[in-house]
């Protein structure tokens, strides 16, 4: 997370729905938010209140819930992770919306940023490149080019990695 503040995954979740909420209803309610997240809305009051802490939203009891500034920074920070990560399972990988969707909440709490680049690279290579032509560079990824046959520039890839159809790969 690019964030000052660290979270933990459930906090996480509490903002992104606000974010979404809020997206859709302008503010965000605490009613909605446990419907939402299916939670008590004693859960909800007392994530509420962690989140005003931090100084991520501005709440107070039965009143609506709006972000703060760091507190959208945040929350469009997961929003972003949650996006990339399921759109890669559903584009990509060929998973379906539901199971992509369930994959991508787990996973965006804890994914890296080189990490989810890495995701975004390799996205926009399969989408403009889905039938070869591409060829990979040393540290940065996947490149395209429709004059080249599909090639991987075996010096880039780690030793374990090094292996073609059962044999090791010799360097030239």
């Amino acid at each position: 997370m690019t964030s000052t503040v660290m979270l933990t995954a459930s906090l996480e979740d509490y903002l992104e729905t606000i974010f979404h909420i809020i997206a859709e209803k302008q503010v965000a309610r605490p009613r909605d938010i446990a419907r939402q997240l299916n939670v008590s809305y004693a859960s909800v009051t007392g994530a509420l209140r962690a989140l005003a802490d931090k100084g991520l939203i501005h709440y107070s009891p039965y009143d609506v819930v709006t972000l703060t500034a760091e507190g959208n920074t945040a929350a469009q920070d997961v929003v972003h992770r949650h996006e990339v990560l399921r759109n890669f399972f559903v584009q990509v990988l060929a998973v379906n919306e539901r199971d992509a969707d369930e994959a991508a909440c787990k996973m965006e709490h804890s994914i890296p940023d080189i990490i989810l680049e890495r995701f975004i690279q390799f996205a926009k290579f399969v989408e403009t490149c889905p039938s070869g032509g591409g060829k990979w560079l040393a540290g940065s990824g996947y490149q395209c080019n429709r004059n080249l046959e599909p090639q991987r520039n075996e010096d880039s890839l780690p030793r374990q990695q090094k292996v073609a159809k059962g044999r090791r790969v010799s360097k030239k």
